[in-house]
């Protein structure tokens, strides 16, 4: 099932499975501005993270001397148990709450809600995540949206770039064979605020930074005046990433980040893990503005 809202720039459009977005469509041009999904080269739109960012060592975690079993990205992504919650004429809620299913991979409980809200050509995904148990909860928390690169017919994938807020000098970290973080890569940004966009430039994998300076990153042309602006100042990480000679990039902000490879693999002591208390609710919004 999906479905959609939309304003006088866009219809948003949104698959109940996952909570998955699908779909920004300009309601002037017609243009698509998400990736289609194509299954020959990566079958998804914009997975959702949580519990947990990337790989985890040995495909697990440990929590108080039991060891839990997590695939990568943990389990909203086309999770079937995620229902909508609430639909208005700009907004759309889903959530999923925990289950025997949840439990068995995660034992904590709560319950995980998405918002997609349209303000004008803005669209605001939120997460909001309850801790509904009586003990701490940990957690991590992310998004994966891919968007159509090149946009028009005419230009090519080298046409387009990345542009930060501010001038970066940032390495990139490594990613091993089995998915975890390595050691520190090569110099990406040195006091620059531009990536170009290549066949190669993730060869070896997604790009991976910390704590950049920029809270915003823009998606722009060198043949046109589009341009997308992804604001990611809630999400200390950052991770760009396509498969190689696609056409798409993904913009990827994250609270948390895969496993090292010489964790300990304790949960309570992985990188940026967010602790909750008892009926408390976290918050992290990230949005996506998009000039033609």
């Amino acid at each position: 099932m999906k479905y959609s809202i939309q304003n006088e720039f866009f219809r948003v459009t949104v698959k109940e499975k996952g909570a998955e977005l699908c779909s920004i469509q300009s309601l002037d041009s017609g243009q698509e501005f998400m990736w289609q999904a194509d299954p020959t080269i990566w079958g998804s739109h914009a997975p959702n993270l949580f519990p947990v960012i990337g790989c985890l060592k040995e495909n697990g975690f440990l929590h108080e001397g039991k060891e839990y079993p997590m695939t990568k990205h943990g389990f909203i992504r086309n999770n079937e148990d995620i229902k909508l919650y609430s639909k208005s004429e700009n907004e759309l809620c889903f959530v999923l709450t925990s289950n025997k299913n949840t439990r068995k991979l995660y034992p904590f409980d709560f319950e995980f809600y998405m918002h997609f809200v349209l303000e004008e050509n803005k669209l605001i995904v939120r997460h909001d995540v309850v801790n509904t148990g009586a003990d701490k909860m940990l957690f991590c928390l992310g998004g994966h949206p891919a968007f159509a690169c090149p946009i028009k017919e005419d230009e090519n994938y080298t046409d387009y770039y990345l542009e930060f807020e501010h001038q970066e000098t940032a390495n990139t970290w490594l990613i091993t064979e089995d998915g975890l973080i390595g050691n520190q890569g090569e110099l990406v940004l040195n006091d620059s605020n531009r990536i170009n966009l290549h066949s190669d430039l993730f060869a070896n994998d997604a790009l991976i930074f910390k704590n950049l300076k920029s809270s915003f990153v823009v998606l722009k042309s060198n043949k046109s005046d589009f341009n997308l602006k992804f604001d990611l100042s809630e999400f200390p990480y950052l991770g760009l990433w396509a498969k190689t000679n696609a056409p798409y990039v993904c913009i990827e902000p994250w609270i948390g980040i895969a496993d090292t490879s010489d964790s300990n693999r304790v949960f309570s002591t992985k990188e940026e893990i967010i602790s909750l208390g008892s009926n408390e609710t976290f918050t992290a919004n990230y949005s996506i503005e998009i000039n033609e």
